[in-house]
């Protein structure tokens, strides 16, 4: 055998690109797998697979034509079904098949979070109808965010600030959900300080942290995302603690090795979950900058039983995304030079084959010498990288 694992990715976007690097650069083969052909990871992938990650017929399909050594879910929509029957048949889920069920919908895991761990989060319900969520929003009050219990990428999701905002948000956020389930949760918008991503590895020889990672979001999607956050001891404490209590919470029968992306707003002392992925997070791409060892690598390393650093330690660094406005599959990128001029910056181009609104099809890094500079520099680097259009797509 030539190589350490073989690796059944579900889903290939732009973090399972930059996974099937770091795994193959350890010595994996990676089968890549997504709805769509040449999806991302499908490119740099020893092969690919093309099926709905919610067909459960096909993903078993895949598993058994590959037989790989770990099957690890890279998005939420996934039959999970499928990969709890897997995990008991010994194919190992990676972290767990609990975590890949709890996780793709919003609703099992904040009832884990605050109903079996007790952790601090808003207040919140689910609604299945606009009956149901006008009545929940009359208990928690304005204003209030409503969002899929299904969804990626902050697709559905919308601030309340009144009543009469309340119909359109319940279609928006139906419109956009993922899966079979016409459910959304409704919480308490809480006037945070700040946000951040905790990246909490679970390994061979316990737990993990990445430095705090902060970010801004606009449209349930974050936008900027910066290394270090400035935490008090206590309010990082706290943050750890929920983070390694939810994280054991989902190993079930797997082993739970893998990197997680736990998020939490933080307002003074007091910090509250928000919600958690059980694999890399949008806002870690910042570690491709900030980190020796990226999320990606903490990743492939932990899953594959390799050794993880005690202390991980993060220069001053941001992340940008470059965001598309159109639908298109004839375009190009142009300023790329001029991103790369403006000091010590980098580039990802994720090579997605078409472009939508607000797609992300990039993300630009830079370093600098605190983290609020950085996020400028990165700024202005992902504001000079150009999609330009054919014109029949103008």
């Amino acid at each position: 055998m030539s190589h350490i694992a073989t690796i059944l990715l579900l889903g290939s976007g732009e973090l399972g690109r930059e996974f099937v690097i770091s795994a193959k650069r350890l010595g994996a083969r990676v089968i890549a797998c997504d709805s769509y052909d040449d999806a991302p990871a499908m490119q740099v992938a020893d092969g690919r697979e093309v099926f709905s990650m919610l067909d459960g017929a096909a993903l078993r399909a895949a598993a058994e034509k590959h037989r790989p050594d770990l099957i690890v879910p890279e998005i939420e929509a996934i039959r999970t079904e499928m990969l709890a029957e897997l995990e008991q048949e010994g194919f190992t889920i990676v972290p767990s098949a609990r975590a890949a069920q709890l996780t793709m919908n919003r609703d099992a895991i904040r009832d884990l979070a605050a109903g079996e761990l007790g952790l601090v989060t808003s207040q919140y319900g689910y609604a299945e109808s606009f009956a149901e969520a006008q009545t929940i929003a009359e208990r928690i009050g304005y204003p209030l965010v409503m969002k899929p219990v299904m969804s990626s990428s902050g697709k559905g999701q919308s601030k309340v600030d009144g009543p009469e905002a309340l119909e359109a948000a319940w279609e928006y956020a139906v419109a956009n959900m993922r899966g079979d389930r016409a459910r959304v949760i409704l919480e308490q918008f809480i006037a945070f300080d700040y946000e951040i991503t905790l990246l909490t590895i679970r390994h061979k020889d316990g737990i993990a942290f990445c430095p705090p990672i902060g970010h801004r979001q606009e449209r349930g999607d974050y936008r900027e995302s910066w290394q270090p956050v400035a935490m008090s001891p206590a309010a990082l404490a706290s943050a750890q603690e929920m983070a390694a209590k939810v994280v054991m919470a989902l190993q079930g029968g797997g082993r739970g090795w893998g990197l997680y992306g736990v998020e939490f707003f933080v307002r003074g002392e007091e910090v509250i979950f928000s919600e958690l992925s059980p694999r890399p997070h949008d806002t870690g791409m910042v570690t491709l900058a900030s980190q020796d060892l990226t999320e990606f690598d903490l990743h492939a390393r932990a899953i594959l039983g390799l050794a993880v650093p005690e202390s991980i330690a993060a220069r001053p660094a941001a992340s940008a995304v470059i965001l598309a406005d159109r639908e298109s599959d004839d375009f190009a990128f142009e300023g790329l030079g001029d991103a790369l001029a403006l000091g010590d910056t980098d580039v990802r181009i994720f090579g997605k084959p078409v472009t939508r609104p607000y797609r992300r099809m990039g993300v630009a890094l830079a370093r600098a010498a605190d983290a609020p500079a950085a996020v400028d520099l990165a700024k202005q680097a992902a504001a000079a990288v150009r999609i330009v259009y054919s014109p029949t797509t103008d």
